[in-house]
Order: structure tokens, then sequence, then C-alpha cells
């Protein structure tokens, strides 16, 4: 669903009008998509984790149609140089890394640099409140002999937040030869709080896909 939720919302964008930003890129999921809806577009992909910044960067470099159209940026917003408005911006997976103060600084720059009518692309994941929630898988991915296998719990910590406890195991002839464990802070938001924000910044919000994937679209109105 992820491929063609972001297609449907880069559908109208001019890719000669400014660059594609991703924002939290990862390893590069959303490049991907955004490389595939728009094949001429200029890419920005920025991403603050250098792990994950090294595998984007081979993902990218292992690509020549991309090498020459994505732009890999480490740190956030700020360390986008171009003067060029944005002509779409993705921000999938990172929102909940941020605080209230600095989400109102982020929707602000980023409301200021977003071309008129350019869409940002946004989604929220669960919780949407500060609540317990239990050990659930994450991942599973099998490559070769070794599968590799995410789960996640969160416990409150909050009002607004929670920390997430994730494991990530690797498993050989069912035996598990290495366990990572890994422990962060997320701020959770609402969809009714996500609007309000926006809305602040000037931005309006609507749901991009199904409810329930929880991926919203959010433009400056033209002429503002």
């Amino acid at each position: 669903m992820f491929g063609p939720l972001v297609a449907a919302g880069l559908e109208g964008v001019d890719p000669d009008s400014g660059p594609i930003v991703d924002l939290g890129a990862g390893t590069g999921r959303g490049v991907l998509a955004v490389a595939a809806a728009l094949p001429t577009a200029d890419i920005i992909a920025v991403e603050p984790s250098a792990a994950m910044r090294a595998v984007l960067m081979a993902r990218v470099g292992s690509d020549e149609r991309l090498r020459q159209r994505v732009t890999v940026v480490g740190g956030d917003l700020d360390a986008v140089r171009t003067p060029e408005p944005f002509a779409a911006v993705l921000a999938m997976n990172m929102i909940g890394h941020l605080d209230r103060t600095a989400r109102k600084v982020f929707w602000t720059s980023l409301a200021r640099r977003l071309a008129p009518g350019g869409p940002l692309v946004v989604n929220l994941q669960p919780p949407s409140e500060a609540v317990e929630v239990m050990e659930t898988p994450a991942s599973a991915v099998v490559v070769g002999r070794r599968r590799y296998l995410g789960s996640g719990r969160a416990a409150p910590t909050a009002a607004d937040q929670v920390t997430w406890h994730m494991t990530y195991r690797t498993v050989e002839d069912g035996v598990t030869v290495a366990e990572e464990r890994v422990s962060y802070s997320w701020w959770v938001l609402s969809e009714a709080g996500l609007r309000d924000e926006l809305s602040v910044a000037g931005l309006h919000a609507e749901h991009l896909g199904p409810p329930e994937a929880g991926v919203y679209i959010g433009r400056r109105p033209a002429g503002r």
C-alpha cells in the first residue's frame, strides 16, 4: 500500500517546479516510491541516522538512474540548502520523533518552503494517545539461511509520550544467534491534533487513502 499511496499523494505534481523532499528517508523506501511515481524528479532524501543513511546511500549508489537525481543529506529540514520551493514533501514514519514545540517549528518552516499547492504526505503511527502497547511483531525478513525478526512494545511516559522498546532477533535453524534491544521516545499525535497543528501553519489536511492507513495530505492553498 505504501507505494500506491505515495503515488496518489504526488499526483499532479510538476517535477520541474522544484525538488521532492523525503524527510526521515530511512533506508530509502520512500525514495524508491517517489522515483517510480515521478521518473524525472529531483529528489532530496534527508536522514539523520548515520546507520540508515549508509543503507540509503548503498541503495542509491547501486542504481545509476537514482545516482543522477537523488541527493542524500544528513540532518533535518534545516540541512536542505536549496533555495527553491519544494514541489512536494514526504514525512513518513517520522513525526513522532518531534515533541509539540519541535513540531510547531517544523510545520511553520515546512509551510514556508512548500510551493503553493504542493502536497505534504505525512502519516500518523499508533498509538494516537499515551497508552500501553503490548509486544507486537513489527517485521520479519528472510535473507539466505537467516530470519530477521523485529517486535516492539510501548509504555506511556508522559501525557503525550510513550517509550518504545524494540527487540531485533536473528534466527538460524530455529536458534536465536543474535539479539539487540533498543528503546526510544515517541510523541503521540491524534488526527484532530494533526489537523489543528497543520491549520495553524497554514496547511489544510485531508485523508489520503483509507482512513485506517493513517496517511494524510496537507497543502498550502494557492495564493498563500
